[in-house]
């Protein structure tokens, strides 16, 4: 068995004449690669978007949000003042009757 002895300078010269051939067309591999990038880009967004949320997921987020809690007495407290306040009296019943006047 005879070994064949690597020639470099020819290796290189191949090389070379591969990548000469295919500069030409780098500018169309790059745009084809832009145009897949997007593509995929917006095959995801569009699967992401229509996705709905779990049960689990909905239900561990309305078990973090936390309930307000007025206390009763405040309340009272604020029904009585506006009660007993003529001019408080008024304006809550102006706001009532037009909200977005100022």
């Amino acid at each position: 068995m005879s070994k064949q002895k690597f020639d470099f300078k020819s290796s290189l010269d191949k090389l070379l004449a591969v990548v000469n051939r295919l500069r030409a067309y780098a500018f169309v591999a790059f745009v084809v690669l832009v145009v897949m990038l997007y593509g995929f880009i917006l095959l995801r967004i569009s699967t992401l978007s229509g996705e709905q949320p779990s049960e689990n997921a909905i239900s561990k987020h309305v078990k973090a949000a936390k309930v307000l809690h007025i206390d009763q007495a405040v309340v009272d407290q604020l029904q009585s003042l506006q009660d007993n306040s003529v001019s408080v009296k008024s304006l809550f019943n102006e706001a009532r009757g037009n909200p977005f006047q100022e």
